[in-house]
């Protein structure tokens, strides 16, 4: 009892310091956010994010939690009608900057989306944290979408290396069962919420990525 008791402490603590750090990634030292990301994803953060243009459809998008704005560039430079939203002020700053000054960005809350109804074609989030699962976001992005609109999220991505690969062994899981298990994860609460859910496994050079496809029904 004491041990688990003694597990369970460590966990917890681990996640708090955990939020506590990428809480200060994404504000007080937004400056590194990039060279971070590329570190943990072996280099290949900013191609996973444009993977998700191929499914855009329409001109009218939302990005929620554009973070630093290299996806959004991605939409401005394809002469898409784009808007960002994002929590952070620092984010905002540096997408305003690598955009040149033709973004057009709000700070916000995806619980709070302050635009009006069905006034979206596609809105888009690329590792976006918990918030994106929140009930009240999910309705606030059903709400904002056009009908026969997308929301498309990918929410995480597999670095094909040796060291996943030995993990996989050590643990007596195989790839496929843990990909079923994060695919089944993150699809219930798009379903819950009315959404028509595709879940796509694309396979992106040394990657898998992990990409949902929602649709709001047609009335």
């Amino acid at each position: 009892m004491g041990s688990a008791l003694l597990a369970m402490t460590v966990c917890f603590c681990m996640k708090a310091i955990l939020r506590i750090f990428f809480k200060l990634l994404y504000h007080q030292f937004a400056f590194a956010y990039d060279m971070v990301a590329a570190s943990v994803s072996f280099n290949r953060w900013k191609d996973w994010g444009k993977s998700v243009v191929p499914f855009i459809e329409g001109n009218r998008i939302l990005e929620i939690g554009h973070g630093p704005g290299h996806l959004h560039r991605v939409l401005l430079d394809r002469g898409l009608f784009a808007v960002g939203i994002d929590e952070s002020r620092q984010m905002i700053t540096l997408t305003k900057r690598r955009a040149q000054g033709s973004a057009r960005l709000t700070r916000g809350l995806a619980q709070h989306l302050p635009f009006p109804n069905e006034i979206f074609d596609t809105v888009i989030s690329t590792f976006p944290a918990d918030f994106i699962t929140d009930p009240r976001t999910l309705a606030e992005v059903k709400r904002c979408l056009s009908n026969g609109g997308t929301f498309i999220v990918l929410p995480v991505a597999w670095p094909k290396n040796p060291f996943l690969d030995w993990l996989f062994k050590v643990t007596g899981e195989s790839p496929s069962e843990a990909m079923e298990l994060v695919k089944t994860r993150f699809r219930q609460p798009f379903v819950s919420a009315g959404f028509k859910t595709k879940v796509q496994m694309l396979d992106v050079k040394s990657s898998i990525l992990l990409i949902i496809v929602a649709t709001k029904d047609m009335r």
